[in-house]
Formats: C-alpha cells, structure tokens, sequence
C-alpha cells in the first residue's frame, strides 16, 4: 500500500464517504425498533431455558440427598 500525505488522505477519505448512501430517519427506527424487539424475543427465551435447566439439576440434585 502506497503512503500518501495527509492532505491526500483526507481528500480520499472525503470522497469515499460521498459514495456512501446512508439510511434515511425512517429505516434506522425500523432498524432499531427491530433489533430490540429481538433482543427482547431472545431474552425471554434463554431466560425461559437457563430456568428450564435450572430447575432440571434442582430435581436432579434433589433425588442425591
């Protein structure tokens, strides 16, 4: 990779970042109203396992003593 000086640098940078089309105000609430959603939907369910599992080795260490 070739070394360039700062000044072209930024001007590269600047360029590359006019390339990029970013998502309107509407798509990122419906990206981040989506993504909590599944975070909730996936909470439950491993909290729903873990006390599944849980309750398993209780009875299980219940039944040796």
């Amino acid at each position: 990779m070739a070394k360039v000086n700062p000044s072209e640098f930024i001007r590269q940078v600047r360029a590359e970042t006019a390339k990029v089309v970013w998502p309107t105000s509407r798509e990122t609430i419906m990206t981040v109203v989506m993504v909590v959603i599944m975070t909730t939907i996936l909470a439950l369910f491993f909290f729903g396992i873990d006390s599944a599992f849980s309750a398993i080795v209780k009875g299980l260490l219940g039944l040796v003593s």
